[in-house]
């Protein structure tokens, strides 16, 4: 069944009734994320998302940052890849964050691109292989929200019995939303996606540049009665794109429920961070 959803204007523009907007930031280091994540809640935005690269800028350091910065709007990745994560480690940051943010973080995971330094530093590229990872981690993870004692044991992982006198939990009850990228025709990744808070949907396509496209507005409308009608009703579905090329209020009526606006070829301007801040006082798109 399609949604419907009014349009209606704001102070900073166009807003769907019925979804909320996010923006992915394209490029900066830690200071500059704490000056868009400021910007983006004075403009009205929903969320700010920053990228976790195999090697650069700390993203979960650049969104602690966000967080002190900010006081209503949600912050997270877009996206984690747990596969090449300690899962304690990565646990301990978000918690952290989710912490200092008084409970608006959001975890964004998938099997990341292997093209953005996976081979490079020897990190498992396999797909099957880093598809167990992460549903191993994220085990773990929730596990050690969870409070202790904590014990696992995986074909990856093994965790002996936790009795640690340490500050591990996360704000949000039960525990922090997670997102999951879900690649649509793939039994096997959409059934991991629809057991969390909100998919990704991913269609793999090996003639475009990166081998995924964009779920179609017949797509994004097939997932939210798949989600509907299964285990978890009312799982965020999460649009990504930009809203001149694509219509917010369509993927709206589709059944999406996240729309993040995302400038990846900002990265390639004189000054990145200057086009996302600029883009981010316009306020979220129409």
């Amino acid at each position: 069944m399609v949604r419907m959803f009014r349009v209606h204007r704001s102070a900073t523009g166009s807003t769907v009734d019925g979804m909320k907007f996010g923006f992915v930031v394209p490029w900066g280091d830690a200071e500059d994320i704490g000056d868009l994540a400021a910007a983006a809640e004075d403009a009205g935005w929903d969320g700010l998302f920053v990228w976790e690269p195999v090697w650069g800028v700390d993203a979960w350091i650049s969104l602690g940052l966000a967080a002190v910065r900010t006081s209503k709007i949600r912050l997270g990745t877009l996206l984690t890849p747990p596969s090449r994560r300690r899962p304690w480690e990565l646990a301990s940051q978000v918690a952290t964050v989710d912490r200092i943010s008084a409970g608006r973080v959001t975890l964004s995971v998938g099997l990341g691109a292997i093209d953005s330094g996976f081979d490079t530093f020897g990190e498992e590229c396999d797909r099957r292989t880093r598809a167990e990872l992460m549903d191993e981690c994220l085990d773990i993870m929730c596990g050690l929200w969870a409070g202790q004692p904590f014990e696992y044991s995986g074909r990856h992982y093994e965790v002996r019995s936790t009795e640690f006198p340490t500050i591990g939990h996360v704000a949000q009850e039960p525990r922090v939303p997670i997102w999951c990228v879900g690649a649509l025709g793939r039994p096997k990744s959409m059934g991991r996606a629809l057991c969390w808070d909100g998919v990704i949907p991913q269609v793999l396509d090996p003639d475009v540049e990166g081998g995924a496209r964009q779920a179609d507005l017949g797509e994004v409308a097939d997932l939210r009665a798949t989600i509907d009608a299964g285990p978890n009703p009312g799982a965020d579905v999460i649009v990504e794109g930009q809203w001149t090329e694509h219509s917010p209020a369509a993927y709206a009526d589709a059944g999406a429920t996240w729309w993040i606006e995302s400038m990846w070829g900002a990265m390639s301007e004189h000054s990145p961070v200057t086009a996302a801040y600029d883009r981010l006082r316009e306020g979220p798109p129409s």
